[in-house]
C-alpha cells in the first residue's frame, strides 16, 4: 500500500498573458500519473524560485504566501497518511480526492441521534430503562425545535458543531423552553455523547465541547429528619391505601431502594448476611450494579406485615408497591395528615436513608454508598455536604475536648 508522491508548486502563464502575476498551481503525481489542482494564490513570476517552489521575498505578504504554501503541503500528507491508514491504494485520484475532502461521507447530527435512540430502544430491559429513552427522545425533541429556530433546517452535519451552537443550545433551553439548569444540563449531556461518538469515529476533527463548561449547580437534595420520620412511621391510617403507601416508603427509608428497585424487590433476595441477620441483596435497576443491605428492625416488621398479603404470594414480591404516579399523590396526603411540611415524594425516602439513618449517626460514607449501590463515591459525597446537624454535632465534640484539654493543664 505505501506509495509516494511528488508535489510542485509552479505557476502557469495563461492565455493571452501580457504581465503581472501569475495563478500557483499545485502539480501531484504518483507512479508517473499527475494531477494539477489551482491553490487559488498568484504570484509576480519575477518574485517566484521554480526550483524551491516558494515566492521570494521577505515581505509580510510572501511569509504569509509561503506559509499557505507549506500547509497545503502538510494537508497532503496528512491525506496521503490517511489513505494509507485505511489501507486505500494511493493513487493521484484518491490523494486528490481525500486532500479535498471528496472520500469523506457526511455525518447529520439529527440523523445520528436517531439512530442512537433506536439501538437504545432495542436495549430495554438489556441494558437501558425505558426512562432513559425517554430522556433520549426529550433531547431529540430540543435540538430539533433548536435547529428550526435557530438555522431553519431539521439536521445540520457535524463539521459544523461548534461552540457557539452548544451554547446557543443551552441558552434555548433555559430561554425559550424555560427548562432548569440541571435539566438543561442533562440534554447537553445527551449531546456530547453524540458528539464523543463522533469524536472516536474520527468523523469530527475537533471537540466542540473543549471550551464548554456548564454552569448548573445541583439542587441540594431535600430529605427528611429523624423527627419527620418518626411522625410519618407512627401516624395510624384507616384507609388500607394510605398505610400500604406508608409502609413501602418507611421501610425505603431505612433501606435507602428507589422507587424501580423495591418495585422489582422479590422474597429470594432476601437472605442471611455476614452478621447472622437478613440482609437484602439485589442489583439497582438503574446502574446494575450490586446492593446489600442489613435489614434494620422498622424494614423488618414492615417485612412480616406483608408475609401474607395476595399480591406479594401470587407473586413473589416483599411489598404491594403502586405506580409511581399513586405513590407520589398519596404521599402528599400522608405528609398532610402526619403535619409534615415538606414536599413529599418517593425519592425523599432514599436521601432520608442516606442522611438522616445512616450518615447522622456515623456509618462511614463509603458504607453508604456501598449500600445505595452507587458506582462513585462523589455521588454519596452531595448528601454529606447537606448534614448542618452532622457538623453541628461533630465541632460540638471537638469543642468539648479541647474544653477538657484546657481543663487539664489548669
Amino acid at each position: 500500500m505505501m506509495s509516494n508522491f511528488h508535489l510542485l508548486f509552479y505557476i502557469r502563464k495563461q492565455k493571452n498573458y501580457t504581465g503581472g502575476a501569475m495563478p500557483i498551481y499545485m502539480r501531484i503525481t504518483v507512479s508517473g500519473k499527475r494531477a494539477d489542482i489551482s491553490v487559488g494564490r498568484d504570484c509576480d513570476p519575477v518574485k517566484w524560485n521554480n526550483q524551491a517552489g516558494r515566492a521570494i521575498g521577505t515581505k509580510e505578504e510572501i511569509k504569509s504566501l509561503n506559509n499557505y504554501l507549506d500547509s497545503l503541503q502538510t494537508k497532503l500528507r496528512n491525506a496521503q497518511q490517511a489513505l494509507i491508514d485505511t489501507n486505500q491504494q494511493v493513487t493521484t485520484e484518491s490523494l486528490h480526492n481525500e486532500f479535498a475532502g471528496k472520500n469523506q461521507k457526511s455525518h447529520f447530527l439529527m440523523q445520528l441521534f436517531k439512530e442512537h435512540n433506536s439501538k437504545v430502544k432495542a436495549l430495554i430491559g438489556n441494558g437501558f430503562e425505558a426512562n432513559t429513552l425517554k430522556g433520549y427522545n426529550t433531547s431529540e425533541k430540543h435540538l430539533t425545535g433548536y435547529l428550526q429556530k435557530e438555522y431553519g433546517k431539521t439536521d445540520i452535519e457535524i463539521s459544523q458543531l461548534n461552540h457557539a451552537f452548544i451554547t446557543g443550545f443551552e441558552f434555548y433551553l433555559k430561554a425559550h423552553c424555560k427548562i432548569s439548569g440541571v435539566s438543561a444540563a442533562k440534554y447537553i449531556k445527551h449531546l456530547k455523547k453524540i458528539v464523543n461518538h463522533c469524536i472516536a469515529n474520527n468523523w469530527l476533527k475537533q471537540n466542540p465541547f473543549i471550551n464548554f463548561k456548564s454552569t448548573a449547580k445541583a439542587k441540594e437534595r431535600t430529605y427528611l429528619t429523624q423527627q419527620e420520620l418518626d411522625a410519618i412511621t407512627s401516624k395510624k391510617f384507616v384507609v388500607e391505601r394510605l398505610t400500604q403507601v406508608q409502609d413501602v416508603f418507611v421501610f425505603c427509608c431505612y433501606t435507602g431502594l428507589s422507587y424501580a428497585d423495591v418495585k422489582k424487590l422479590r422474597r429470594n433476595e432476601i437472605g442471611i448476611g455476614m452478621d447472622g441477620g437478613q440482609w437484602i441483596f439485589t442489583s439497582r435497576q438503574k446502574t446494575d450494579t450490586s446492593s446489600r443491605i442489613p435489614l434494620l428492625p422498622v424494614a423488618l416488621e414492615i417485612l412480616n406485615r406483608y408475609q401474607d398479603h395476595p399480591q406479594c404470594e401470587n407473586q413473589g414480591l416483599l411489598l404491594p408497591v403502586l405506580s409511581n404516579q399513586k405513590m407520589n399523590a398519596y404521599l402528599k396526603e400522608i405528609a398532610d395528615l402526619s403535619d409534615v411540611f415538606k414536599h413529599l415524594t418517593f425519592h425523599l425516602a432514599r436521601h432520608t436513608f442516606a442522611t438522616t439513618v445512616t450518615l447522622s449517626n456515623n456509618v462511614p460514607i463509603e458504607t453508604v454508598s456501598k449500600m445505595l449501590g452507587h458506582t462513585n463515591i462523589k455521588t454519596t459525597q452531595h448528601y454529606a455536604k447537606i448534614l448542618d446537624l452532622k457538623v453541628s454535632q461533630d465541632m460540638a465534640a471537638l469543642k468539648q475536648k479541647y474544653a477538657e484539654f484546657k481543663s487539664f493543664n489548669i
